[in-house]
């Protein structure tokens, strides 16, 4: 399994925010610790215009430049527009090695399913799993699902890929919860699965099977998964219900429609982010 991260995305906090750089340094701490997983770990090369520019405007990337927060959530920094373009070139990294057969999962920061075509919002700069969608469709991929299990409606991701020919939205998340959007199907191809806030863990683990089904159906050659950690009992900004099993069924499942597939993370604020992550992917690995 390859593992793509970068100690650049530890580098920017703002003190008391739960997007911070200990999501990332404990996991890394956790999966080189372990011996379960033979690992190979690589790093990004920065997403170029050309990519970034199937998902956002150029005012968009004119605006990660200017030094003002972006809203409450969404901090502004001043390398934020490089740490942004790392994180979407690990999810286009994370892409190329799917094609190539391998299991890849891209731990890096900033996540992205929130930023929307034209806004930046949500912890989120650059949209990475759209950039890496929108770029597989270019170059070849003729049907591609994005898969996000993120306990956050993936409202960004369903902005730029809505309508998008051959390209297919599945989102799993709290309702009513962030941002609020979510609560029904939309467009042609952006299919919603809201659970509400505190559902008994059976009942949640029933929504993803159902969203999974509906994937199977799509018949997708190509997987991009927004994995979000977030839907987990005690994750601290949600009301989820899942346990550590539920990731490794989750993976597992995901790792059953043998198609190439990729991962980025998304979510997830709870302390026991590593062991989650860790669970997941020993199901996506088949262990």
């Amino acid at each position: 399994m390859i593992i793509i991260t970068d100690k650049s995305c530890t580098s920017y906090r703002r003190p008391g925010h739960p997007e911070r750089p200990s999501r990332v340094t404990l996991t890394q701490e956790l999966l080189y610790d372990q011996t379960e997983l033979p690992l190979t770990w690589t790093g990004p090369t920065p997403a170029s215009d050309e990519t970034i520019l199937r998902a956002h405007t150029p005012e968009y990337i004119a605006r990660l430049r200017i030094p003002r927060d972006f809203d409450a959530d969404t901090p502004y920094f001043p390398d934020i527009e490089s740490l942004a373009r790392n994180s979407a070139g690990a999810a286009l990294r994370a892409l190329e090695c799917a094609r190539r057969g391998e299991t890849v999962f891209s731990l890096m920061r900033p996540p992205g399913h929130h930023a929307t075509r034209n806004e930046i919002m949500g912890f989120c700069y650059l949209n990475n799993v759209a950039i890496a969608a929108l770029h597989a469709r270019a170059t070849g991929t003729k049907r591609i699902a994005v898969f996000d299990f993120d306990v956050h409606h993936g409202n960004g991701t369903e902005d730029i890929l809505l309508n998008q020919p051959d390209t297919a939205f599945f989102s799993i998340h709290e309702h009513p919860c962030y941002p609020g959007t979510g609560a029904a199907n939309v467009g042609d191809n952006c299919f919603n699965y809201p659970v509400a806030p505190h559902t008994p863990r059976k009942e949640y683990r029933e929504r993803l099977a159902r969203a999974l089904a509906d994937l199977r159906a799509f018949q997708p050659e190509l997987i991009a998964v927004s994995a979000g950690f977030d839907g987990y009992a005690r994750d601290p900004l949600a009301q989820g219900s899942l346990e550590a099993e539920d990731f490794h069924w989750l993976g597992a499942e995901l790792r059953q429609f043998g198609v190439p597939l990729f991962n980025l993370l998304e979510g997830g604020y709870s302390n026991d982010l590593p062991t989650l992550i860790f669970a997941y992917l020993k199901g996506v690995a088949g262990q």
